[in-house]
């Protein structure tokens, strides 16, 4: 494809992605890796676009590449053409065959070790012809990749209240109280919320957003934002070790339960008087994305999927 500018010069999307690509990394060789083309045409594709548009748009040197006032401007653009045609061509796949291409999915660390195993049997069973590839990040990660059509569908903890961003709700799950097998809230049934006012808390590291939930509901239950939390850790695993060395009591999911705390017998588990403390888990995409019936079918298809596991699917 290609775009006239007034002369008998044109302007072509291959030479718009080779200039957006040196403009992302301002380095022709790391620019040509990154859309696997050879420097020699990558530098030849970006005098070209330069030469049909009539300005520079780079500053060479020897040792690094500079972007010049019009192609900081034209490198905008650039990369906004590129994502019109990526959203094009998604809608002429879509149509053409829904069901099938790659899907992306983005899934937070204390979702995928649990829900996985559905989701990828879901997939075999139901969606055989589409290439699933997941990646496993941090909310904020994912959200921004989302964003910039890195990825696709997002499966996490909702409410985001991200504009653009339309959820899919899957289901509900409790959180129960995770302590050593000798605390005194061991093994109860009807533990009030209240109870996590003076508990030793062990939390996720800062950018979980389990963190964020569980702070939440240490809020509502009337406990004061400066309450120590002295001790962190980077993955459910770890927390759940750490609980078992008595070194505090921790929230956990119910879907983790098990996984997490299979043979252990330094661990109890503890569950809160009704309403429990909760969350909702959803798929996210983007709103008005050419692929979002196939995604709210996928959605009703995990609603139904997630039955046997402890959860309460989303009406």
């Amino acid at each position: 494809m290609a775009v006239s500018n007034k002369g008998t010069k044109q302007a072509t999307l291959a030479q718009l992605r080779a200039f957006a690509a040196v403009a992302e990394h301002l380095h022709f060789r790391d620019a040509a890796a990154a859309i696997g083309m050879s420097q020699p045409a990558l530098s030849g594709a970006v005098s070209a676009l330069e030469e049909a548009l009539g300005v520079q748009l780079l500053e060479r040197t020897t040792r690094k590449v500079l972007l010049s006032p019009a192609g900081e401007r034209i490198a905008a653009r650039a990369r906004s053409v590129l994502d019109a045609m990526g959203v094009l061509l998604e809608e002429a796949e879509a149509v053409r065959a829904p069901f099938t291409g790659t899907l992306r999915l983005g899934v937070i660390p204390t979702v995928a070790p649990y829900l996985l195993p559905t989701v990828l049997s879901l997939f075999h069973r139901r969606y055989p012809r589409m290439d699933l590839q997941v990646h496993e990040e941090q909310t904020s990660s994912l959200l921004d990749g989302l964003a910039a059509g890195r990825l696709d569908l997002l499966l996490l903890a909702v409410p985001l209240g991200v504009p653009g961003v339309t959820e899919l709700p899957v289901f509900d799950e409790d959180f129960v109280l995770l302590a050593p097998r000798e605390h005194p809230l061991a093994g109860r049934r009807d533990i009030p919320r209240e109870e996590l006012r003076g508990l030793q808390l062990l939390l996720l590291d800062e950018g979980h957003c389990l963190r964020d939930q569980a702070l939440d509901i240490c809020r509502e239950a009337g406990r004061t934002d400066g309450a120590d939390v002295t001790t962190t850790a980077a993955g459910l695993s770890t927390l759940v070790q750490l609980v078992a060395g008595g070194l505090g009591v921790t929230l956990l999911p119910r879907t983790a339960l098990r996984l997490e705390t299979a043979r252990n017998e330094h661990l109890a588990t503890g569950y809160f008087a009704e309403p429990a403390p909760s969350r909702r888990i959803a798929l996210a995409m983007r709103t008005g994305t050419a692929r979002q019936e196939e995604f709210r079918a996928v959605a009703a298809a995990l609603r139904e999927a997630v039955r046997p596991l402890p959860v309460w699917p989303a009406a």
